[in-house]
This record gives structure tokens, sequence and C-alpha cells, in this order.
């Protein structure tokens, strides 16, 4: 076992320095990064105050949500995770537009609705669409090349111009 470490290691080292790691990829060339805002993972859980237990003990705290709704945000550090019981049927990764990490309004930031139109044009297809007359809160749902769900939720209205 001790050689799987020290190959983990190997291959890391080896990405890190790498080429490919900071460039961008071939479809993405010449095109103006995509700010999805702030992100994490949604976890379809099947009894909220056990995951909740689970988390809290890899050092994750409650700091959004409300658990007799059956739905948590939970924070350590940078990294954050929803827990849901009964609203997502998968794992999800989810972007929140407008949103730092504390959930606080980013006054610039790349619209849901600019998102939705720069992912169709790429020719991503899409399971929910965003009203594009709306200019509050809005979301879409697409699925990755492996069936992995991704939940592209903005909480606010569309920012001023």
């Amino acid at each position: 076992m001790r050689t799987i470490p020290s190959l983990l290691l190997v291959l890391t080292l080896g990405l890190a320095t790498s080429s490919v790691v900071g460039t961008e990829g071939p479809a993405n060339q010449g095109k103006p990064k995509m700010r999805l805002g702030n992100f994490s993972v949604s976890l379809a859980v099947k009894d909220i105050h056990a995951s909740r237990a689970f988390y809290e003990k890899l050092g994750f705290r409650a700091t959004h949500g409300d658990a007799s709704k059956k739905w948590l945000i939970l924070q350590n550090e940078s990294s954050t995770i929803g827990l849901f019981q009964g609203v997502f049927e998968k794992n999800t990764l989810t972007f929140n537009p407008g949103w730092d990490k504390d959930a606080k309004p980013l006054a610039d930031f790349d619209d849901v609705r600019d998102i939705q139109k720069a992912l169709e044009a790429d020719g991503v297809r899409l399971t929910t669409r965003a009203d594009e007359a709306s200019k509050g809160p809005a979301s879409i749902f697409l699925i990755d090349p492996d069936g992995n769900p991704v939940l592209i939720d903005q909480h606010v209205p569309r920012a001023a111009k």
C-alpha cells in the first residue's frame, strides 16, 4: 500500500508541472472566461440529521438553511456542501452566479441568462432553462457527459450594467 501514495504524489507533481495545467482547452481558446460564482456540491441525503452529524465530525458547520425544511448549507473553510433531503435525485454540482462563498451578493457577475445564452450557443443542451425576459433570481439545469447533474442557481437579481 505504500506505493499507491507515492504513485499519487508522482502523478500529482507531474500534473502540476504539466504544460496542460493553467491553459485553455481547445474549446475555450479565444473565448472570455465564464464566471459561474460560488461552487458547492449539493448532496441528496436520506437523513439530514445523520448527514449533518457526520459532516460536523469532518469540521463542517451549518451556515445557512433549515434542517426542519430539509436543507442545510455547511462550510469548512473554503469547502461548501449542501445537504438536501428529498430535493435532488442525485448529488449535484451547484454554482451560484452573483454570490461569493459566504452567500453575499457580488457587484459584478455573469447573469445566469447570459450563461444560458453562451452555453446554448456552444451546443450545450439544457434540461431546464431560465426565462430570458426575467430579471430576478433564476436557474438552469444541465447534465454533463457522464450523467452528473449541474445546477446553475442564481439567487440575486440581474446585475446592473
